[in-house]
């Protein structure tokens, strides 16, 4: 019966990925589509390009969602509360993609481990789920922000004696 719940539950993880995919890429690549700066397949094809990247170099996210959070049992609870969380979260990235509303696919998936912990008995490590998720989730705007604003102070600062129409476009292209 293990066997037969960890082929179900990575399905499942495999099909929450398919809906990551073209619920944060569409996501990602709108605002460049709909401004012209990109064409479509130019946005699709660095999508493809660093979505394949954040795979292999995004294990962060992957550690954080497997210690820190939630007191994960072993064996067959354990299974039950992954794949609990897993649907969740597909059926939250699906409701949010119908409706066209703006929704993370990584902040769906800690809901879907906190509700299935909660929901199963297990322990929540809620200092875990304020270090790693609350308080970033309110701090990285600001740096963003912040840090969005540098650059763009340094790139006009760099380009302040520029052509502009030469400017337009090199910007254009990249």
């Amino acid at each position: 019966m293990d066997t037969f719940a960890l082929i179900v539950t990575i399905g499942v993880a495999l099909g929450f990925t398919y809906t990551n995919g073209f619920h944060d890429s569409a996501n990602a690549i709108a605002t460049s589509v709909s401004t012209r700066a990109l064409t479509p397949r130019a946005a699709l094809a660095m999508a493809a390009v660093m979505n394949l990247a954040g795979a292999f170099l995004g294990q962060g996210v992957a550690k954080t969602v497997s210690e820190g959070l939630i007191a994960t049992p072993v064996g067959q609870k354990g299974m039950g509360i992954l794949f609990a969380a897993l649907v969740g979260a597909i059926i939250w990235n699906l409701i949010t993609w119908y409706y066209g509303l703006p929704s993370s696919s990584s902040h769906a998936l800690f809901g879907g481990m906190v509700g299935a912990a909660l929901a199963g008995g297990t322990d929540v490590i809620w200092s875990g789920v304020l270090e790693k998720i609350v308080i970033p989730m309110f701090i990285s705007p600001f740096v963003g922000l912040i840090v969005g604003y540098l650059v763009m102070v340094g790139i006009m600062w760099i380009f302040r004696n520029a052509n502009p129409h030469k400017a337009k476009r090199g910007f254009r292209i990249a």
